[in-house]
Formats: structure tokens, sequence, C-alpha cells
């Protein structure tokens, strides 16, 4: 299974909870909550604010009840990251079952499939690195992604590896691609507004001739960009080189055993 244990939090009482072992009430009057309810509050909350403001105060908020109302279901924040992660996990299990194609096409496709589930939940890549709970919805996607490489002459391990160096380029070029979508908020100019007022700069010191590489190269670029930088085209770029590597690796092995 992909990893051995949960996050820092109470793993029997998470390994409850994602598997809905047992619903526990606690003490006094049933609060009319489910695990259920509250982690699709949670997930809502951190889908708008983002995890700096998720808490058990403002899940109950977002619910109408009381924050001590959580707990009798929840242990704390910890336990119920776990559970977050789990369910929007499934997520991309539904979007990898009609899988279709060769199999560079089906792991190009669970490549998007986890691009979006990270659009969706941007949260969930402030969660990493961190042991993914052992729950339905996690163990489902492992599973269904697997898929996308069976019987293509790899082993179990280099299944495995080859999975999660797709992912791993995945989860690192989104968190990217998501920062630099938000550059020009954070600093209150657009690339060309930017572009503007450094060029008139650099013309001043550049030294042409001694980086007429930089020059040559930078010059096509932004060129082909149409602004300083293309984060689309480089993600895509990135994903597509990974996937000639693994069908590279593959084509050896198939030669090698041929």
């Amino acid at each position: 299974m992909p990893g051995a244990s949960q996050g820092p939090g109470d793993p029997a009482r998470t390994f409850e909870l994602l598997w809905n072992l047992r619903e526990h009430s606690g003490r006094g009057r049933p609060s009319g909550l489910t695990v259920e309810q509250i982690t699709t509050a949670a997930i809502e909350v951190a889908d708008s604010v983002g995890l700096n403001d998720l808490s058990m105060r403002s899940v109950a908020e977002r619910l109408g009840v009381g924050t001590m109302s959580l707990y009798r279901h929840v242990p704390g924040k910890e336990e119920l990251l776990d559970v977050m992660i789990d369910r929007v996990s499934a997520e991309v299990v539904r979007r990898n079952e009609d899988g279709h194609g060769d199999w560079r096409s089906r792991l190009e496709q669970v490549g998007r499939a986890n691009r979006a589930m990270f659009e969706r939940h941007p949260w969930l890549l402030r969660l990493f690195p961190r042991r993914p709970p052992q729950g339905p919805g996690v163990i489902a996607k492992y599973d269904a992604e697997l898929r996308a490489v069976e019987g293509i002459g790899l082993t179990d391990v280099e299944m495995d590896s080859a999975l999660a160096l797709v992912l791993g380029y995945v989860r690192d070029a989104t968190a990217r691609l998501l920062e630099w979508k938000t550059v020009s908020e954070r600093t209150g100019q657009s690339d060309d507004e930017w572009w503007s007022t450094v060029a008139p700069l650099l013309d001043r010191v550049l030294d042409r001739e001694r980086y007429s590489l930089a020059v040559r190269v930078g010059t096509s670029a932004t060129t082909h960009y149409e602004g300083v930088h293309d984060p689309e085209h480089a993600y895509e770029f990135g994903l597509q080189r990974v996937l000639d590597g693994i069908e590279s690796f593959v084509n050896g092995n198939s030669r090698r055993s041929g």
C-alpha cells in the first residue's frame, strides 16, 4: 500500500474514522452530526480559506454548531485532515474509471486527474510530505492508478516507481504553476507592466556579447510565450518528458526480455 501510517494524530482513531468502524457520539446529548458532514464542511473551509484558517472552530461555525460538538466525532484537526485527504482522493478514482487508450495515454490521464484535484483543493499541496492515510479513498486511488501501467512489462516495484514519478512531478509542477498564477496579484503588476519597468534598466547594464546565449534564448522564449513565462507550457513540457522517460524504460525492458 502507498505508505505505512497516518499523520501525527491518533492512528487508531483515524483508522476508525476512515473505515467508519464506529460513529462515536461521546457523552451527553447527540450532536446530530456525522463524520461525513464534518469532513464535507472542513473541505469547504479549506477550499475557500486555506489551511492556515482551517480549525475545528471554523468548521463548527460553518456547520452552525458548537466546537465541542465536533470532538464527539473527531478527536482533532490532524485526524480530520487525514479523513479529508482520503475523501478528495476518491474524486480522482471517479475520474480515472473511464481510462482508455494505450498505457501512456492512461498514465497521462492519471496525471491530469491529479492536477485537477490539486487545483480544486490547493491546500493538499501544503500537506506534503505526509504519510498517506490508509483509507478507502487513498487505497482505491492507488489501485485505479496502477491499472494504467499494469501488463506493460514492468515489475510490481517498477509499476509503483513509475506512478510515484508521475504523481511527484504533477504535485510539484502544479504547486509552481499555481504560485506563478498569483504573482501578478501579489506584486500588483502584470508581466507586461513588470517588463516595461525592468527592460530599460537591463538595457543600460547588459553586455549582450558576453551573455549572447542568454539574450538569444531569452528573446526566443519570451517571444514564443508572449510574455516572461508560460506556466502552462512549462507544465506540459515537463509532463511529456517524464512520460518519455518512462516510455524509454518500458521499451528498454521489452527489448531486453524479447
